[in-house]
């Protein structure tokens, strides 16, 4: 053989193992972004459905301490804050204020013993406790997500060249106070 031919073999060689290697690299780090942006989407899902559950609440726990007038303009804020948050940054943000609303609305609700008793006022605290057990369980699939794309991106040799393609790292969905969401309010009045 030649060596001008071993020399083309083994030049034709590398460049395909390394096509393929940015074929397959790219092609994992679109599910990997697929995947987180889906995760995301979930997490908005939920906290839209626990915000939806608030003004109910809200009615509910008014009706017996109609006095709490800063507690309900609190949660009412914090459903805000929740609904426009565009981005996990902002969505950790809110997610620690209506964390602490919730608890203010619920403390409250401890000085009622008939709101405790009531059906309206148990049947959202059942909701409310299968909103925030859905959040955690989305938040931490999404935050898998983002581990699994990150490190993909931050990998040698692939740090090299993915950013080029379009892919960044994106945010975690942390929150600032870990043990105020460790599990889900407590809304369980004994019952």
């Amino acid at each position: 053989m030649d060596v001008s031919l071993i020399v083309f073999l083994v030049a034709l060689g590398f460049v395909l193992v390394l096509g393929v290697y940015v074929w397959v690299t790219y092609n994992s780090l679109v599910t990997l972004r697929a995947r987180v942006d889906e995760a995301w989407s979930d997490i908005t899902v939920q906290l839209k459905r626990r915000a939806d559950l608030i003004p109910s609440l809200v009615d509910t726990v008014k009706g017996y301490a109609t006095h709490e007038r800063a507690a309900f303009e609190e949660v009412t804020r914090a459903r805000a804050e929740t609904l426009a948050a565009s981005g996990p940054a902002a969505a950790s943000e809110a997610e620690n204020h209506m964390q602490q609303a919730l608890k203010s609305i619920f403390a409250i609700a401890e000085a009622y013993p008939q709101l405790q008793a009531s059906q309206n006022f148990l049947e959202l605290q059942s909701a409310l406790v299968d909103a925030e057990n859905k959040i955690q369980a989305s938040r931490r699939f999404y935050n898998g997500g983002v581990r699994e794309l990150n490190t993909k991106i931050q990998v040698f040799p692939n740090t090299i060249f993915v950013r080029g393609m379009g892919f960044k790292e994106r945010e975690f969905f942390e929150v600032q106070d870990f043990a105020a969401i460790a599990e889900p309010p407590r809304i369980d009045f004994g019952n």
